[in-house]
């Protein structure tokens, strides 16, 4: 029998096995292209996001709805400019960033997210979309990590020089944004979202240590996390980073499931991937977005097969991309995504090798 979206992906959570694969191509920006709206009202009207988000679900059948916009909306609201482009996802302005000096931390003031501009129309845009589709399909509310929110308004390279330099400005700055974050997560799970994913897009090699990012993130993730399980919601991560790290995010979240696109730092295969972690966490993942709207419809769902087959067995995985899919790409490639993970991704049949 059929499942729905909410089943199939409660499921796959469990680490038990549904009808097929849950899939999801992470289409954020690119919606707006399916009821013609502007990339600014997109970013900046809940109802426009919403529309977009459930027409592409609905399209593409689609077995989950993230609600992940751009990574400046918290930023915003602390007081940083942000810069809305016609065809790109709105992005600090980088020439005049909120915190120019180490005084300007103090500038890093707790605000309400119920009634600041963007995180409030996030939090509307979480209650439209719960309402509206809830009952058949996971709603997950974005959040960006604290330590990602500091370096939209501070700038990534003097925001890595701080951590060296001025540690305790740091994370004076950094507790201060996880206290209105943690209020942020308390009125996105009052709105009744499934699950909370946390971008904590600073915990990979490709940006800082594993100890550097215990000390500067990890416990304020932590404390976020717990608090997020306390009120009985789910903590999910996404980290497009390269060599990310799952065993201490694991220890520091105990997430239900991680949204990833390149290998863990500890893994050298995704077959170690899937007995490293496969049963702790539901991995989701690995069709690499940048690549998948450009490819042979026939490579891509080779690709796609070839993860269904390695990450399957036993339930814990969801087909996706790797991060969000381009905002300015053809859709054929997400099509092409959904229709694998129908054809090879059913578990009542074998999976078979490919030649």
């Amino acid at each position: 029998m059929t499942m729905t979206s909410l089943e199939r992906v409660s499921m796959a959570l469990s680490h038990r096995e549904p009808d097929r694969v849950p899939v999801y191509p992470i289409l954020s920006g690119v919606s707006r292209n399916l009821i013609g709206a502007s990339y600014k009202d997109w970013a900046l009207k809940a109802e426009v996001t919403a529309e977009a988000l459930i027409k592409a679900q609905e399209v593409f059948e689609l077995d989950c709805i993230c609600t992940l916009t751009d990574l400046s909306v918290e930023a915003a609201d602390f007081g940083q400019k942000i810069v809305y482009p016609e065809m790109e996802a709105a992005h600090p302005d980088f020439d005049n960033h909120f915190i120019k000096t180490l005084d300007d931390f103090k500038l890093i003031r707790k605000v309400d997210p119920r009634f600041t501009p963007r995180m409030s129309e996030h939090i509307k845009l979480c209650r439209t979309l719960v309402e509206r589709k809830g009952q058949e399909v996971p709603v997950v509310a974005f959040v960006f990590g604290p330590l990602g929110v500091l370096a939209m308004m501070r700038g990534l390279q003097n925001t890595m020089m701080d951590l060296i330099m001025h540690p305790a400005e740091v994370k004076e700055a950094v507790n201060t944004i996880n206290e209105v974050l943690l209020d942020y997560c308390d009125a996105l799970i009052d709105t009744g979202v499934h699950a909370i994913m946390l971008d904590t897009l600073f915990a990979s090699k490709s940006i800082m240590s594993k100890t550097m990012w215990q000390e500067f993130e990890g416990e304020y993730c932590r404390k976020l996390a717990k608090h997020i399980h306390n009120r009985n919601c789910m903590v999910m991560i996404h980290n497009c980073g390269k060599g990310i790290y799952f065993d201490v995010q694991i220890e520091a979240m105990e997430p239900e499931a991680i949204s990833f696109n390149h290998l863990p730092d500890d893994c050298s295969s995704p077959q170690e991937l899937k007995s490293k972690y496969g049963h702790i966490t539901t991995l989701i993942g690995m069709v690499e977005p940048t690549q998948a709207p450009f490819m042979a419809k026939a490579l891509l769902e080779k690709i796609c097969r070839e993860q269904i087959d390695l990450f399957k067995k036993d339930g814990g995985f969801i087909l996706a991309t790797g991060c969000e899919y381009p905002c300015n790409a053809p859709l054929d490639g997400a099509r092409t995504i959904v229709e694998a993970a129908k054809k090879y991704g059913q578990y009542h049949q074998k999976a078979t090798s490919i030649a």
